[in-house]
């Protein structure tokens, strides 16, 4: 596979941080608002609809931050950069705060319906 020839460049936790930051920076230029504004609206908050026209838009901003970082400019590099941030989350709150931030810009937020009384009651507080 390709992935032998183009490793993306090992970023320690402080380089993952900034081009976290980086990330979330993106999406507020305007062009980029502007195009998951429309995304948003075409998908509806139908969550098929959300994979069809959101998640691809935040894709391609996300790759256009991360290739600069030796990230490949498609969704493998996406998915690898992911893992990384995942990787750094458990160790590093602020990594999980910032990836938590990076998330919540294209995914819709998750309210469970309830389901009896304290079905949501074993989850910890933060």
């Amino acid at each position: 596979m390709a992935s032998a020839l183009a490793q993306p460049a090992a970023l320690s936790a402080e380089q993952a941080k900034v081009v976290l930051a980086e990330v979330i920076q993106a999406f507020s230029a305007p062009e980029n608002a502007v195009r998951m504004d429309e995304a948003r609206d075409n998908a509806c908050n139908d969550m098929g609809k959300m994979l069809q026209f959101v998640l691809p838009v935040a894709t391609q901003i996300q790759q256009e931050v991360i290739k600069a970082y030796g990230f490949s400019c498609d969704g493998e590099g996406v998915l690898k950069f992911a893992r990384l941030v995942k990787s750094y989350e458990a160790q590093d709150p602020e990594i999980a705060s910032l990836s938590g931030k990076l998330k919540a810009l294209f995914l819709p937020p998750m309210t469970l319906p309830p389901h009896g009384p304290a079905s949501g009651s074993s989850v910890a507080a933060s």
